[in-house]
């Protein structure tokens, strides 16, 4: 972690690092992931938001995520931009993962289903199969941040959907 990144250096540091998670001490990415998984059941059980909702707020979370990340980091070294504290990409990345779960009615199939997405997630987030690993490499800003987790969770959504849709179902 670089010496010129604190959680507490500006707003948007603190706010890239779900307000200090990322600053645990192992995993960060997967402390994000879970964070991000709890907050995506309470509001779609809770609010019982349905797919249309979840839609939007998904692509508030993203854009959001893209100029939070990118703000945080701006100052640093390019060479330092993508910290593992950072974990609002994370946030944003398994709500793209979970996102064909808000088309699901019952709880108990919501819940399975989430769960396999945050496997999958931490998976393809960990493995960064192409192009994952490209766009995690190739830009040093917000986008690249974000991105390579994005993509991670639409193949999480993809490989989720398959699995639930062949033997949970």
């Amino acid at each position: 972690m670089s010496k010129k990144f604190s959680v507490f250096s500006s707003p948007f540091a603190f706010i890239s690092t779900l307000f200090g998670i990322g600053r645990l001490p192992f995993a960060p990415g997967t402390w994000g992931s879970l964070a991000a998984l709890v907050v995506f059941l309470f509001s779609v059980i809770f609010f019982a938001l349905n797919f249309i909702e979840v839609s939007f707020i998904t692509v508030f979370i993203i854009l959001f995520s893209f100029w939070i990340c990118d703000r945080a980091t701006i100052k640093l070294p390019e060479t330092e931009r993508d910290q593992k504290a950072i974990v609002l990409d994370e946030f944003a990345g398994l709500w793209v993962a979970c996102l064909p779960a808000a088309s699901i009615l019952m709880v108990r199939e919501l819940l399975i289903f989430s769960l396999i997405a945050f496997v999958f997630f931490r998976i393809f987030d960990i493995w960064k199969p192409a192009p994952i690993g490209l766009i995690d490499k190739k830009f040093k800003n917000g986008f690249g941040i974000v991105g390579d987790d994005l993509i991670a969770g639409v193949y999480a959504a993809i490989a989720t959907s398959l699995v639930f849709y062949l033997f949970v179902q």
